[in-house]
């Protein structure tokens, strides 16, 4: 069989992921704060991006870039890879990025939150251990307890361990654990639930059916079974619940209340605000950098000096800063059209609520705004909005439907919401089963089967109405 070799034309269309894409991309999926430190990060290492200064609004409407302009900026994009008319383009652009704050401050933390400090677990026993009759040498054992004491006061290294790695005998080790026991709050440095909670019981030898029941049927006290304990420990079932009230009362975390958190405050990236009987999208830029091509590397493009090597260098770093600034002008567009399809969608929400969210995929508004869903699911990621009715991930108002027996469908976070009501509502002596919601549910119109309430109900951190039940 002979071979033949020959030449043919096709003609084929492919998306070539450059870098400059890749960084659009990537822009797309920042949050406001990651975004700021990718600016700052780009400034350090580009020459040709300068911070401007603040402007007033009226400069800012002035330094919006027009239509017009922003066609001359594809236009010069257009060009690729060639040699760009960087005088036309710096003649016409505008360089800087225009910032639009939000309306208020009431979302920004508190100065106090930096100002104060409070005094965490260890520096609390660290303190009571100085002020101890313990010798030199046992508080030395303390501290080395002390150090292997976690956020919730328990202790998480064995006596053993902490005797070996030191060298230092085990009893020695036991006998300042029992020291460290004493300290406050009570119930520290325990190896484990039972000997925490009995910790906290030490001095009261009144409650001895109530260290009974810690020692011997935590497990039965989990599962709230009253009657087995009844049984196993010859008490009436009066006394048995009189002991549970307590060992309810008592901390199973006691170093929690000494545990420094810092507040993890969420700023939203859009703010929904009301105007007229109209709902107004504003970005929020605070603190982005304002960014503007340096004047200096203008002046030596422009110069007759600037040639060879310079050239090329001011060219590749004005090119980048181009696409840089036309990637974060695309992304705030492309945030703001996706924001404000999510408000015309979700209109009754923010009306009134979560009982009105609608059912909604990202089709729903990739196909509003002509946008690949993959586009709109990269702008929700990890952005939250401020609306009327509380701050939200973009993420929370895409759900699925749950058929009603009449009408529209209804949405899911919508149906958890009302399961969540139901069981706030219920005889805490005689909790709904789930298939007693299930019938409350179809009684409101919505056609919902028992499994989903189950998941549901599991996704809301509710327990099933057998460990639901109180008897007091």
């Amino acid at each position: 069989m002979a071979l033949d070799l020959k030449q043919q034309l096709k003609l084929t269309q492919s998306l070539v992921m450059t870098p400059q894409l890749q960084q659009a991309i990537k822009l797309l999926q920042l949050n406001r704060l990651e975004l700021a430190n990718v600016l700052r990060q780009e400034m350090s290492e580009n020459p040709i991006l300068e911070e401007g200064p603040d402007f007033t609004e009226e400069e800012l409407q002035e330094a919006e870039p027009t239509a017009k302009e922003h066609d001359k900026i594809e236009e010069v994009q257009g060009k690729g890879e060639g040699e760009l008319d960087w005088e036309e383009y710096l003649a016409n652009y505008s360089s800087s990025t225009p910032i639009h704050a939000p309306v208020n401050n009431e979302e920004l933390p508190s100065y106090e939150n930096f100002l104060t400090k409070g005094t965490n677990l260890i520096d609390h026993l660290e303190w009571q251990l100085g002020m101890s009759a313990l010798s030199e040498k046992d508080q030395i054992i303390g501290r080395l307890l002390i150090g292997n004491i976690d956020d919730n006061g328990y202790l998480r290294a064995t006596t053993e361990e902490i005797g070996l790695k030191n060298d230092i005998p085990v009893d020695e080790v036991e006998r300042v654990l029992k020291k460290v026991q004493e300290f406050d709050p009570h119930g520290v440095a325990a190896r484990d639930l039972c000997e925490c909670l009995l910790l906290q019981t030490m001095e009261l030898t009144e409650h001895a059916l109530v260290r009974v029941i810690i020692r011997d049927h935590l497990h039965n006290l989990e599962k709230k079974n009253y009657k087995l304990i009844q049984r196993e420990t010859g008490a009436s079932f009066d006394e048995v619940i009189e002991a549970v009230k307590f060992i309810s009362d008592l901390d199973p975390k006691p170093g929690r209340y000494y545990t420094e958190h810092s507040p993890q405050y969420i700023t939203p990236d859009i703010y929904v605000y009301k105007i007229s009987g109209e709902y107004v999208i504003v970005l929020n830029e605070d603190g982005l950098p304002k960014l503007k091509v340096s004047n200096y590397y203008r002046n030596t493009l422009n110069s007759e000096k600037s040639k060879g090597d310079a050239k090329e260098y001011i060219q590749d770093k004005l090119r980048s800063a181009v696409w840089l600034i036309r990637s974060i002008h695309q992304r705030q567009r492309t945030i703001y059209k996706v924001s404000d399809s999510i408000v015309k969608h979700q209109r009754d929400f923010l009306e009134r609520g979560v009982a009105a969210l609608k059912p909604m995929i990202l089709k729903d508004i990739a196909d509003d705004i002509e946008m690949h869903e993959s586009t709109v699911s990269r702008v929700t990621n990890n952005k939250f909005i401020h609306t009327p009715q509380g701050i939200f991930e973009l993420k929370y108002f895409f759900n699925s439907s749950i058929k009603r027996f009449e009408g529209d469908s209804v949405a899911s976070e919508s149906v958890k919401s009302k399961i969540k009501q139901i069981v706030g509502n219920e005889n805490p002596t005689n909790p709904y089963s789930d298939q007693q919601i299930v019938d409350i549910l179809k009684d409101g119109n919505i056609d919902i089967a028992r499994r989903t309430v189950a998941k549901y109900r599991e996704m809301l951190s509710i327990l099933p109405s057998s460990k639901r039940r109180k008897l007091f």
